[in-house]
């Protein structure tokens, strides 16, 4: 019992220094950390984040976030660049450079080069006294009270404010831009993400056969329809227009009535006024409206024109839910 609340003390302890970081970090969205924004929004080149460390793993995180969301960024090592890559810096190119000490003697080397060639150096350092910092063209202090780590010695904290810096900047880089989630589609193709973003009920219904009866037509006719098209429903046409929907749960409620079997019709049976959907809006869409109406098939329709019929195994078979 003495470890269990150990661990737990521990863990708490963690997250509320590191909150704490974090919440430092307001004061540091100040004219500096604009001017970065702004420099980065008006350069001909690309963003190059450089680091060493636990810092040059902040830096890929930043990259690929920079990336995802319109804003051109390469990584360089700190101590890869020093030793024959700093090649990748282009005129016109903005360089970051993370570092929490700003006196790494990789760094030290680094920043004369940079200046030299003529790009804009953006700093991102928790000491402000620092050689970075005082070398910077623009600095965003990610200082912190204290490491988590017991010992103030590991980076924890400190990597955290890096790390929710960088998310600050991107955001802000992509609100300026403009940045659409039809611009997220475009880097983001593959996996759930992707065709949450992209794929279109026309992408799916197209697949399935297009199931309808006309509003005179006898049960057997519906009933057969149904089971033929596997889709558990089929569209109602009147002189080719839709005027509604037989389900699989329309047939059983009819069968619960005392009728007569052979009077009954389609039109007689079917639910009015069915939730149509038009093939150009996303299948999240059409998700959402089936969650929101507790169907599993959905109408799709354009211009009064039936189409088909979009089912949540569709949706399902995509993986998006």
């Amino acid at each position: 019992m003495e470890r269990i609340k150990k661990i737990q003390e521990t863990a708490l302890t963690t997250i509320r220094q590191e909150a704490d970081a974090i919440t430092a970090l307001l004061s540091s969205i100040n004219d500096h950390f604009i001017c970065c924004v702004n420099e980065i929004l008006d350069a001909k080149g690309r963003v190059i984040v450089t680091g060493i460390g636990k810092s040059a793993i902040i830096g890929q995180k930043i990259v690929a976030t920079f990336n995802s969301t319109g804003t051109p960024a390469i990584f360089m090592h700190a101590a890869d660049a020093i030793h024959g890559d700093l090649g990748i810096i282009q005129k016109g190119d903005v360089v970051l450079c993370i570092s929490n000490s700003g006196e790494t003697p990789e760094i030290k080397i680094l920043v004369p080069l940079i200046k030299k060639n003529g790009n804009t150096l953006l700093a991102m350092v928790g000491n402000p006294s620092s050689y970075l910092a005082v070398q910077a063209n623009h600095t965003i202090y990610t200082s912190v009270p204290q490491e988590a780590c017991p010992n103030n010695l590991a980076p924890t904290s400190s990597t955290t404010a890096q790390l929710v810096m960088g998310d600050a900047l991107a955001v802000c880089l992509l609100e300026c831009r403009g940045f659409t989630a039809s611009d997220f589609a475009k880097f983001h193709p593959g996996g759930i993400l992707g065709k949450k973003l992209y794929l279109t009920v026309e992408d799916l219904y197209v697949k399935n056969p297009a199931p309808r009866v006309n509003d005179s037509d006898n049960i057997k006719t519906v009933i057969m329809e149904i089971s033929s098209k596997r889709l558990g429903a089929t569209a109602v046409m009147k002189q080719q227009k839709l005027i509604g929907i037989i389900t699989d749960g329309d047939l059983r409620r009819m069968l619960e009535k005392s009728i007569r079997m052979e009077e009954v019709t389609a039109e007689g049976i079917m639910s009015k006024n069915p939730k149509t959907i038009k093939p150009e809006m996303l299948v999240i869409d059409a998700l959402q409206l089936m969650r929101n109406n507790n169907i599993t098939q959905l109408i799709v329709q354009q211009d009064d024109n039936y189409l088909g019929i979009i089912h949540l195994h569709d949706i399902l078979k995509e993986g998006i839910i």
